[in-house]
C-alpha cells in the first residue's frame, strides 16, 4: 500500500469512528473538504462505496463495516506505537550509549555518570572507553566524548569536564642518569613515553607556552602507548620523560615517586567535548545528559 493510500485509510477509519465527516475533520484538524476528498479517493482505489451519505447522516455500507472492523485494531496499534514513541522521547528513558577516551573516566566522567544515573533511574547507560574515532552514524551510539584532537567532522560539540592541566614528569633516578631538562627544547635529547591516538603514527604533541605563543617539542619516542596508566608506570620505572595530565600524576608526585619538571610551562589542553550528530529530534536521554554536563562543577 502506498503512503497516500495509508493516509486515506486512516481518514476513513476516523470518519467511521467519529460517525461523520465534520467530526472527523475536527479531530484530525483538517478541513471537511479534505476529509471528503480522501474518502472518495480511497473508495475509488478500492472500487467500492464505503459510506452511504445523506444530508442528515453518514452510515457505513456493508463493505465499509467489514473494512472498519478489520482495520480498526491495526490502526489502534499504530496510534499506540506513535504515542509510546512520543512519550518515551518526552521523558528520558532507554539506553544512553556513549564512547569516551579512557583518560577522562577518573577525571570527571565516572562521577558525572553516577550523578546522571541517580537523576534518571529510567535510563540505562552503556559507556565504552575507546581512544579511537567512532562512526556516529553507523556506530550505534548517542554521542562520543573526545578531546579537540579527535573531534568528529560534521558534528555538534559541547564542552564537558575541566580544563586539562599538563605536566612533564620523570623518576628521580632517570634525572640523575640522564640529566634534568632546564628548558622545553632540552626535551629533544631525552627518551620519552609518548601517547598515541589509536595508532603509533599519530602521537600527541608535547606543547609549551613560549614568549611567541604555544610551540611543540618532542622527545625521542622510546615508548609509544595509548594508555595513561602505562605512561605513569613507565615514567615511575625511570624509562623516560612522561607528558601527562597533571591530575593523573598528582598521586605519584605527592608520594615522591616521580617529580614534575618545567613546571608552569606545559600548555593546558582544552576541555573534552560531547560530539553528536544533530540537535533535531535529539533523544531526551542525550539532552538530559548534556544539560547535566553543562551544569556540572568542572573545578
Amino acid at each position: 500500500m502506498k503512503r497516500s493510500q495509508l493516509n486515506d485509510m486512516s481518514i476513513f477509519v476516523e470518519v467511521a469512528r467519529s460517525h461523520g465527516f465534520r467530526a472527523a475533520a475536527e479531530r484530525l484538524q483538517i478541513g471537511p473538504g479534505s476529509v471528503s476528498e480522501a474518502v472518495k479517493r480511497f473508495e475509488d482505489h478500492l472500487g467500492v462505496r464505503l459510506f452511504e451519505r445523506t444530508s442528515r447522516q453518514v452510515a457505513l455500507t456493508p463493505a465499509g463495516e467489514k473494512l472498519f472492523a478489520l482495520s480498526l485494531p491495526a490502526m489502534t496499534e499504530l496510534e499506540k506505537a506513535v504515542f509510546e514513541v512520543h512519550v518515551s522521547d518526552a521523558a528520558p528513558s532507554g539506553t544512553l550509549r556513549l564512547s569516551a577516551p579512557r583518560s577522562c573516566g577518573a577525571f570527571f566522567l565516572d562521577r558525572m555518570i553516577m550523578r546522571f544515573a541517580k537523576a534518571y533511574p529510567q535510563v540505562d547507560v552503556t559507556l565504552i572507553y575507546d581512544d579511537q574515532k567512532v562512526d556516529l552514524v553507523g556506530g550505534g551510539i548517542d554521542a562520543a566524548i573526545r578531546s579537540s584532537a579527535l573531534l568528529e567532522q560534521d558534528t555538534h560539540a559541547v564542552p564537558i569536564g575541566p580544563m586539562l592541566g599538563m605536566s612533564v614528569i620523570a623518576a628521580p633516578d632517570y634525572l640523575e642518569r640522564a640529566g634534568r631538562p632546564e628548558t622545553p627544547p632540552d626535551i629533544a635529547g631525552h627518551d620519552g613515553i609518548c601517547y598515541a591516538f589509536g595508532d603509533a603514527g599519530r602521537l600527541a604533541p608535547w606543547s609549551f607556552n613560549g614568549p611567541e605563543g604555544v610551540y611543540s617539542v618532542m622527545p625521542k619516542a622510546r615508548f609509544v602507548v595509548n594508555d595513561v596508566t602505562a605512561i605513569l608506570s613507565f615514567s615511575e620505572a625511570g624509562l623516560g620523560l612522561g607528558y601527562i595530565y597533571s591530575k593523573a600524576a598528582e598521586p605519584l608526585i605527592e608520594a615522591g615517586r616521580v617529580v614534575p619538571i618545567l613546571e608552569g610551562q606545559p600548555t593546558a589542553l582544552h576541555r573534552y567535548t560531547i560530539n553528536y550528530l544533530s540537535k533535531r529530534h535529539m533523544p531526551a536521554r542525550l539532552r538530559a545528559f548534556i544539560d547535566l554536563a553543562k551544569s556540572d562543577d568542572v573545578d
